[in-house]
């Protein structure tokens, strides 16, 4: 198994995409030739990364990109989603394009958020027919683009974000039944749909091309309770299962650090610093605890 980084782990540091409408009070601390380094000095082997660590998204530099990746031996895999402004939309693009720009980083794996909208209340909301409208939609599209991308020798890998419950993935995924379409699978994002993290792992691991190895931690408060962002074996998440959930299937050797953190937004410095010892931390449990 080899052990990489999700660019979303370095937000503070200006690295990837806005997400829920936040925006960094400070300018970018980081660009993807400093990210490289540091992943390397951290000895990590590759990067899941999306728009916001690029310069630009012209071709000549995403070639440099990729040519920086493999000249330190690191795998790279590209995170993009379906057009909907509800979200990021700077992370946003049409399938055929995210396939074109992970091509271009030389990324064998995308990953793709639906952008699901879901009606309230969401626990009732699985397969409700305004979300099977997008559904299958999602699933004409990738109909459409499956082919260039098993052209191109990118593996479309849809996600369980926080708009989708896991066997909305399945559904996706067996009506289009095509090899290079499948699974991504985030280890916190179905607590936001109310579904068990684990039943979630359970069913997506097996048909799964990549991951999102995050962890977080349930806070009680006076007012009802929230799940905050920890680092990877410090949350309430049964990581040991996960990974052993993930690593049984065979067509999967990467394993994907996320971090999700509570930064202080008036101290940059302090901000990074919690990043960054989150990160080593997380690393650490994952060389010594899960073995790999």
């Amino acid at each position: 198994m080899r052990l990489g980084i999700h660019t979303y782990s370095l937000y503070h540091h200006g690295i990837a995409e806005d997400w829920a409408g936040f925006r960094l009070p400070w300018t970018r601390q980081m660009d993807i030739w400093q990210l490289v380094d540091h992943v390397v000095e951290l000895g990590l082997e590759g990067i899941h990364l999306d728009d916001g660590a690029f310069d630009s998204l012209d071709k000549s530099h995403l070639h440099r990109v990729k040519a920086c990746a493999a000249e330190r031996n690191l795998y790279l895999e590209y995170n993009f989603a379906m057009l909907n402004d509800k979200y990021d939309t700077k992370v946003q693009h049409d399938i055929d394009e995210g396939i074109t720009i992970a091509n271009a980083i030389g990324a064998d794996v995308a990953k793709l958020g639906m952008n699901i909208s879901r009606p309230h209340p969401i626990a009732a909301s699985k397969f409700h027919p305004e979300v099977m409208v997008q559904l299958e939609n999602v699933v004409a599209q990738l109909k459409k683009n499956a082919p260039y991308a098993q052209n191109a020798g990118v593996k479309i890998a849809v996600e369980n974000h926080t708009d989708a419950f896991s066997e909305e993935v399945l559904w996706v995924l067996d009506q289009v039944d095509h090899p290079a379409i499948g699974a991504c699978v985030d280890t916190v994002n179905a607590l936001h749909v109310t579904e068990n993290p684990i039943v979630a792992i359970e069913n997506l691991a097996p048909r799964a091309f990549t991951n999102h190895f995050r962890d977080g931690k349930i806070i009680i408060q006076p007012d009802g309770f929230k799940l905050t962002g920890a680092a990877v074996g410090e949350g309430d998440l049964d990581m040991k299962r996960a990974y052993e959930l993930i690593k049984k299937n065979p067509a999967v050797n990467r394993l994907n650090i996320e971090l999700d953190l509570k930064c202080p937004l008036d101290n940059m410095q302090e901000a990074l610093h919690i990043e960054r010892e989150a990160l080593e931390r997380s690393i650490l449990y994952c060389r010594e605890v899960l073995g790999i």
